[in-house]
């Protein structure tokens, strides 16, 4: 079990834990995952490694309550512990010089991007970091990660933080202006990482993308994390999560990621027969 040392809200249903587990943060690489359980015969989810402390022998995570699950795991308090926490998991970023990166993350992908825009900077690359979100107010770790970045943006859907716009937006600007960029990042929703993808292919601009399919096992036995990248069937838990954006299948990536939408929203009903 899992002893939860720190809990913070970062906005709403946006929080973050630090978690005491030694043996994970002396093994973590930028861009691995842990999976955990919050009860005996709870569901399984993957969650990023957003920081690590080998010293203090601890990990931190950070989730949006969306379901079931991630609400369970909200309501878990400081002292408390995770049933299961298994990792780290999937392969690590690449992470060398390639000159200027740019890391565009939307929504909770941001806390996965500080991590590999750190390690990125680290081995001498400037590092142009686009963040995007639907309002201020969702915005994260926006201290941690300016702090690792050479030029640093802000776009958010209704204008409250930044530029006004998607993320895509800032992204394309740098392009038509000729900005050198020689590596782009994305990490986040699905259809954000599409676009981008779309969008940098377009101006032969080497892309990757980390993947968020629907996970179980995270061991590549059960594949339900299973991806088509570049005509070829992928494991998003072994092989990935980050693959070539330009070969990724993304529409069938996001058909996967709405598959079970119904039935989560049945096992997170409540019911209120007390109130009639």
């Amino acid at each position: 079990m899992t002893l939860i040392l720190e809990k913070k809200e970062l906005g709403p249903n946006l929080k973050s834990f630090t978690l005491l587990s030694p043996l994970i943060s002396r093994k973590t690489k930028p861009g691995q995952f842990v999976v955990l359980r919050v009860s005996e015969k709870g569901e399984r989810i993957p969650l990023t490694i957003a920081d690590s402390d080998p010293e203090k022998g601890t990990i931190k995570i950070v989730f949006q309550e969306v379901g079931k699950t991630t609400k369970q795991l909200g309501g878990l308090r400081k002292g408390e512990k995770i049933i299961d926490l298994i990792g780290p998991l999937g392969q690590p970023s690449d992470i060398r010089y390639f000159g200027v990166v740019a890391i565009v993350a939307g929504g909770v992908g941001i806390a996965e991007a500080y991590p590999i825009a750190r390690a990125l900077r680290m081995a001498g690359n400037r590092v142009v970091t686009i963040l995007g979100a639907r309002s201020k107010d969702l915005l994260i770790m926006l201290e941690e990660i300016s702090g690792v970045s050479d030029e640093f943006f802000i776009v958010t859907d209704d204008g409250s933080s930044g530029r006004k716009g998607v993320a895509t937006d800032q992204l394309k600007e740098l392009l038509e202006r000729g900005r050198g960029i020689d590596r782009v990042v994305a990490i986040g929703p699905a259809i954000m990482m599409k676009v981008v993808s779309e969008l940098t292919k377009k101006y032969n601009v080497a892309t990757v993308a980390s993947l968020n399919p629907i996970m179980i096992d995270a061991t590549g036995m059960c594949g339900a994390c299973r991806v088509s990248v570049g005509g070829e069937t992928k494991f998003t838990c072994v092989d990935g999560p980050e693959f070539d954006a330009h070969k990724v299948d993304f529409d069938l990536l996001l058909s996967r990621l709405g598959m079970y939408k119904d039935r989560e929203q049945i096992s997170d009903h409540k019911c209120r027969l007390e109130n009639i």
